[in-house]
């Protein structure tokens, strides 16, 4: 009895376990088809004719075929070179190129795009390009979305090959495979294999899925790959017994409709997690203020178990922030002062410095805030800035100042890792350095992060900050942390993103004046205080809830590389063996 098929189902009895990670199903795949061709899959039958007998009858049927015009002679693409077999296979099976197995056949399009040289599906000569099997989960196809006419076949390189012929796509995305079910032709992105002897034909596809990624590493070029039908001719491929490829393709459909059955339970299962999280979620979009803090743990107790993506928790912090801005995290206090009182004297504050406001349009308040709250525009708060950075050329210079990328702030929180040197001379009281408080605001980026803010943390004197970043300091009168939530919050993003322009569509830009008019939702700040310390407290608990994740992910990866190097072990295998 072979080990192999032992593997295979204790790999499939763990899989619960590995369910979740994100590429379970795609390698279950992989490890199928490499099981396949290595002879673990099924076991071997002693009473089988050997694959050396079956490359005799191989090598017979060609010379037919030749004899009979029926094929031209096939080329010799091997240049005389030695098969190096690329790992072990059972005793009864044999190597050979694929050449000897089919011959190999490339495609063409007739040489004017004319539309009398095609037909609609249906009415001319079956022709397939590799975009009729982009995503083709059949194996066997009949048609493209075009015919070629007589014309059409005429005036190309393209043959007509026989039912039964293995379609492999030879030109980006390399390793499509699909086997023709009627007499068919296919444009230049294909060498396709017609096996001499037809029964081969479900093995050869079956040996051409399992190996298109080492011949898509083989194939040249970067911005345009191909691989030579000398390439797709010197092939190695495992031959086994003609009953034993019966077997091992009746094993591989059974383990692929199994696979496409956890494919469609994995999605199911999705499904039903991502409605239970987005309903968790609406318990706090629309929050009992008197049972916030039990619906909140709830929801976050909820989402652990049901959380297997980064992007939910991503959702989770972004409502965070949006209770946070509408005065739906923590219960009002009527002591509190109101923020109209704040606002006056920040006003005066800023008389002083004879500094212009920016005010939010009466009646334009992009949503209804709580009793004691008012809309600031964020040039209401602000006492120094708005200021754009410096461009200073690059160097490579140990000694030369630190100027922060766009990366330092794209989080939403500083990273002091993201610099580069550059040449430049700034006296140290310029306001091109940082200093410990300033809000920084990205000018230009990518419409999903144009506006991003980030709070400098960290000496002064030791970052500039580039072009590309507007600096502002606020008024002590106010919460920092408050006002940079409130500025990464969703309502703020989209008022920055929507408000973005230029003429480069991948970096869209906002000015000193847009980022003066964002509209800040201003609580008591009492209240700015206590919805801090709550948005630091839930976030920790989505930190948690993501390294929970993320290391439940990794034990996933990890077991599924076990459980596959287990089943691919010849040491396991052998072990096998000797217990026979």
């Amino acid at each position: 009895m072979n080990a192999g098929p032992l593997n295979a189902e204790r790999l499939l009895a763990h899989y619960e376990q590995i369910a979740d990670a994100p590429d379970a199903v795609p390698r279950l795949r992989r490890f199928v088809l490499d099981l396949a061709v290595r002879g673990k899959l099924v076991p071997q039958d002693p009473a089988d004719e050997p694959a050396s007998e079956l490359l005799k009858r191989i090598a017979k049927e060609k010379a037919r075929l030749v004899k009979a015009g029926e094929i031209r002679k096939p080329r010799d693409l091997g240049n005389g070179e030695e098969l190096e077999p690329p790992f072990e296979i059972p005793m009864t099976w044999r190597w050979c190129r694929l050449d000897s197995v089919g011959a190999i056949v490339g495609g063409g399009t007739p040489s004017a795009l004319d539309l009398d040289n095609f037909a609609a599906p249906g009415d001319g000569i079956p022709w397939v390009t590799p975009a009729d099997l982009g995503g083709y989960r059949e194996l066997y196809i009949e048609r493209g979305t075009r015919d070629l006419a007589e014309k059409g076949l005429n005036t190309s390189s393209a043959t007509m090959m026989p039912a039964g012929t293995v379609l492999f796509t030879s030109r980006a995305p390399i390793g499509y495979v699909a086997i023709a079910s009627n007499p068919i032709s296919t444009n230049q992105g294909f060498k396709s294999i017609v096996p001499y002897v037809a029964n081969c034909s479900r093995f050869v596809a079956l040996a051409m899925q399992a190996f298109a990624p080492e011949i898509d590493a083989k194939a040249p070029g970067t911005t345009f790959k191909e691989v030579s039908g000398k390439i797709v001719a010197a092939v190695p491929i495992p031959l086994p017994p003609l009953a034993e490829q019966r077997r091992i393709v009746a094993k591989v459909d059974e383990l692929m409709a199994l696979c496409d059955r956890l494919e469609v339970a994995r999605a199911a299962r999705e499904g039903v997690r991502d409605r239970l999280a987005a309903a968790s979620l609406a318990r706090l979009n629309a929050p009992d203020p008197a049972i916030f803090d039990s619906d909140a743990h709830f929801a976050l107790e909820a989402l652990a178990p049901l959380t297997t993506r980064p992007d939910q928790i991503k959702a989770l912090r972004q409502t965070i922030l949006s209770l946070a801005v509408r005065g739906k995290l923590v219960p009002q206090n009527p002591t509190d002062e109101p923020a109209s009182e704040l606002l006056k004297r920040i006003a005066k504050e800023k008389g002083r410095l004879r500094r212009p406001t920016t005010e939010v349009d009466s009646g334009r308040e992009p949503y209804r805030l709580p009793e004691m709250w008012s809309w600031a525009a964020l040039g209401q708060l602000i006492i120094s800035g708005p200021q754009n950075g410096i461009s200073p050329k690059p160097t490579k210079r140990d000694d030369a100042p630190k100027a922060i990328t766009l990366t330092a702030t794209t989080s939403g929180e500083f990273n002091r890792l993201h610099f580069k040197r550059v040449e430049a001379k700034i006296p140290t009281d310029s306001d091109f350095w940082l200093k410990e408080g300033d809000l920084l605001f990205q000018r230009g980026n990518t419409r999903e992060y144009v506006g991003m803010a980030a709070v400098y943390h960290g000496p002064a004197n030791k970052f500039l900050y580039p072009d590309l970043i507007i600096k502002v300091r606020l008024s002590e009168q106010v919460n920092l942390r408050f006002v940079h939530l409130s500025a990464i919050s969703p309502p703020a993003r989209a008022f920055l993103s929507n408000k973005a322009t230029g003429a480069q569509a991948t970096m869209p830009k906002i000015n000193q004046t847009t980022l003066l008019s964002l509209p800040i939702p201003l609580p008591p700040l009492a209240e700015q205080r206590r919805i801090v310390a709550k948005v630091d407290a839930l976030m920790a608990l989505c930190d948690r809830l993501e390294a929970s994740l993320s290391a439940a992910a990794t034990t996933r990866r990890r077991l599924l590389d076990a459980l596959l190097a287990e089943a691919l072990d010849p040491r396991v295998l052998n072990q096998g063996k000797a217990a026979e």
